[in-house]
């Protein structure tokens, strides 16, 4: 299976890469995510590090059970070769309401196929007011082309 565009990476198929993570993750479609990964694909998500896409796919149906309405926006912000960095912004809410905003990092691999062999993601959470939330499209799907990514985000 090949999930273009392949390495080695331009400004251009990176940034494509890169929205093309942000609509899959926006799906908050597990199985539909986890074709974008090797099947021996190896995660660090915060405190936790696993492998495989079954891994993924419960890891995914773990996290969207718990982050309620999920929007996501993903930017490049470095490649070279088979590996692309973004740093991310995501809002969701808990069971009891609370708005949380999510910025991250995010470290890459890609084997020669296009897909994912290797994810490192580093995220912190803060609670927001829901009048606070800069995140606005029907979800889940792909974030608007006119809704901007963070490039003149403060944060």
């Amino acid at each position: 299976m090949s999930r273009p565009p392949l390495p080695p990476f331009t400004r251009e198929t990176a940034a494509q890469k890169a929205r093309m993570a942000e609509d899959a993750w926006n799906s908050r479609d597990p199985q539909r995510v986890a074709l974008a990964y090797t099947e021996d694909s190896r995660w660090r998500n915060r405190s936790e590090v696993f492998w495989g896409r079954e891994a993924i796919v419960a890891f995914l149906t773990r996290k969207w059970a718990k982050e309620l309405d999920y929007r996501l926006i993903k930017d490049l912000w470095a490649y070279d070769g088979n590996r692309i960095a973004v740093r991310f912004q995501y809002e969701w809410h808990d069971t009891s309401g609370q708005w949380y905003r999510s910025y991250g990092n995010e470290q890459w691999e890609f084997d020669e196929h296009g897909l994912m062999k290797r994810r490192e993601a580093s995220i912190n959470d803060i609670a927001i007011a829901e009048s606070d939330r800069r995140f606005h499209w029907p979800a889940p799907g792909p974030r608007p082309a006119d809704v901007a990514g963070l490039g003149d985000s403060p944060f």
